[in-house]
């Protein structure tokens, strides 16, 4: 049985495809289209399918659209609010006789954009008869039409399911938080004995991530996006104005809470021009936005430990992303082991919808083997080595086949070289895993600022460490498996000075532990670098420049190769350099 999932409301659209609980494919449609975030900014375009990372999907597993059983969108439009309210009660999802989630205060009437809410009624219409030209065949209908059941699969449900059926655990609560999906912002419940039950949710206009969007706005950065450059900026200031947004978040003390209309400028003043200087009054509000998230999901945390009785907490939704909360749930919070779904935005609702509908068929057929656990997150196009030399011989790009790919490219890291890595499998997700990065030696204390301006990056930007799972806890305070990037850990005093690059200001770091089973080549590579420089660990940043998202194809790494000061690109088992002679 293949599932199809499909994310494409507001941004990040993506696809995954599940054969019988088994992912066999997920990937975000900018990854192929070359736009971030694979829609432009505001108002979102609802009508546009993920055309060619739905393509890739079916590509993967050697099928075309007619051979789906079912296919999962994640937004239902007859879920839509007409009066928004600041918290809902509970709602039960059992399995396998209940399809989907108990409606409780959505009636169909909605007050959106008719248009809007027309493309996504539409949505299925658009699948079948909308595929551009050069991918109409994997598209196109048998006679009789396609077999596959249509599916809207609510957002909030698609977030919840992508991270309780992916989790490498079973019984588990469960907190999502993003900026809207159809009328819930935040979900709280738990997944026991293969039975998903919601406690609670909290409903617009109270939002979590909508507030942190309009803060990233004020701020002077583009708000649906660019809300990581706020958190980095925390650790620049100080919480000098918490009290004001505690004033604008409010724990209610149940599961839920409200936040009131911001002001922003008639709090903080005028917001920042978008490139324009920044100074402490930028930063002790970036500070005291970043404190009051924390001490709200905390307190979430806190009630849905009380109210489940269980050790373990898997999370998704955008606000899931934020890797500094994630580190203080994790530290301070109730619960014995956090797991957070590492396409966590809207991308990995694609993923969840298609788990969801998957897992209730299968159960419905008395098959109740859970799906498979998400211990890595390499589910995007590959190109085998011979494709990739066939294009660098058309390309006419002078290069070398390696011998020992690891080896050969630690002795380049080693001598400070900047390497972009491209090997494997696509990550899906927003995070740079060790297929489509960046790599460069940590022992520079200048490789920060010259990373920043290879990617024209804000100055201020952190770069990330990748680290031997095994060497974690010897490096960082309290070192532990965190192979998605979505923790922060403290580095430690006496190491510091070995690994000044991706020591932040604060001093943390945004780790990434990889074992071999994970990434042989990659960890093949932290283990090559270690031998040469007594150091287990690597920079690692995503493979791209200033507005554009993470290559995919050889072609994009080539281009990005070319149109940047990197020193070196290792691709599969080539190398290509900027130096003459380098390469031959």
């Amino acid at each position: 049985m293949y599932t199809l999932g499909i994310n494409a409301v507001y941004h990040d659209s993506a696809a995954a495809l599940i054969k019988d609980g088994t992912v066999i494919a997920a990937a975000e449609d900018e990854r192929f289209t070359h736009v971030k975030h694979a829609k432009r900014p505001v108002p979102f375009s609802t009508w546009q399918m993920p055309f060619d990372a739905i393509d890739y999907c079916l590509k993967e597993a050697g099928i075309t659209l007619a051979d789906v059983d079912h296919v999962a969108y994640s937004y239902d439009p007859a879920l839509l609010p007409t009066m928004p309210g600041p918290a809902r009660g509970a709602a039960t999802i059992t399995l396998p006789l209940e399809p989907g989630l108990q409606r409780v205060n959505h009636p169909n009437a909605s007050p959106w954009d008719p248009l809007f809410v027309s493309y996504i009624a539409n949505a299925r219409a658009q699948l079948i008869d909308g595929a551009p030209h050069h991918l109409a065949k994997r598209f196109r209908a048998p006679e009789g039409g396609h077999r596959f059941a249509w599916h809207y699969v609510e957002h909030h449900l698609a977030h919840e399911a992508s991270a309780f059926l992916a989790a490498p655990f079973d019984d588990t609560a469960v907190l999502t938080m993003d900026g809207r999906g159809e009328g819930v912002t935040t979900s709280l419940g738990q997944f026991v004995d293969g039975h998903y039950k919601r406690i609670k949710q909290v409903e617009l206009p109270h939002s979590l991530g909508l507030l942190y969007e309009s803060v990233t706005s004020w701020l002077g950065f583009l708000h649906s996006s660019d809300e990581y450059k706020v958190m980095a900026l925390a650790a620049f200031g100080r919480p000098a104005y918490a009290d004001a947004f505690r004033e604008i978040v409010r724990y209610r003390g149940n599961g839920s809470y409200t936040v009131e209309d911001a002001n922003l400028v008639e709090r903080f003043g005028p917001p920042r021009e978008r490139g324009g200087p920044l100074g402490q009054r930028h930063y002790d509000v970036a500070s005291s936005l970043q404190t009051v998230l924390e001490e709200t999901v905390l307190e979430l945390a806190r009630w849905l430990h009380e109210r489940t009785g269980l050790p373990r907490l898997c999370m998704a939704g955008g606000v899931a992303l934020n890797c500094v909360m994630n580190a203080r749930v994790r530290d301070e919070g109730p619960f014995d082991e956090l797991w957070v779904q590492p396409a966590a935005g809207d991308a990995g609702t694609a993923l969840g919808a298609a788990l969801w509908i998957d897992w209730r068929e299968r159960n419905l057929k008395g098959d109740k083997t859970r799906p498979w656990h998400m211990n890595h997150a390499y589910l995007g196009p590959s190109y085998p080595d011979d494709e990739i030399e066939a294009f660098l011989r058309w390309s006419k790009v002078p290069f070398k086949r390696l011998t020992d790919v690891a080896s050969e490219t630690a002795d380049l890291l080693a001598a400070g070289h900047v390497i972009g890595w491209y090997q494997g499998r696509t990550e899906f997700g927003p995070r740079a895993l060790g297929a489509r990065s960046i790599l460069a030696s940590p022992i520079d204390p200048g490789m920060q600022a010259k990373l920043n301006e290879i990617k024209d990056r804000e100055d201020f930007r952190p770069v990330a460490p990748v680290v031997m799972e095994e060497h974690a806890d010897a490096w960082f305070v309290d070192g532990r498996t965190a192979p998605f990037m979505l923790f922060i850990f403290d580095v430690r005093p006496e190491v510091a000075e070995r690994i000044p690059a991706v020591r932040h200001v604060d001093g943390t770091a945004r780790v990434q532990t990889v074992n071999r089973a994970q990434h042989p080549l990659y960890y093949d590579l932290l283990a090559a670098f270690h031998a040469r420089t007594g150091v287990p660990i690597l920079v690692n940043t995503s493979f791209n420049t200033r507005g554009e998202p993470m290559v995919n194809s050889p072609r994009d790494a080539l281009e990005s190769f070319w149109t940047s000061p990197l020193d070196a690109l290792v691709i599969g088992p080539f190398l290509i350099t900027k130096k003459q002679g380098a390469a031959a």
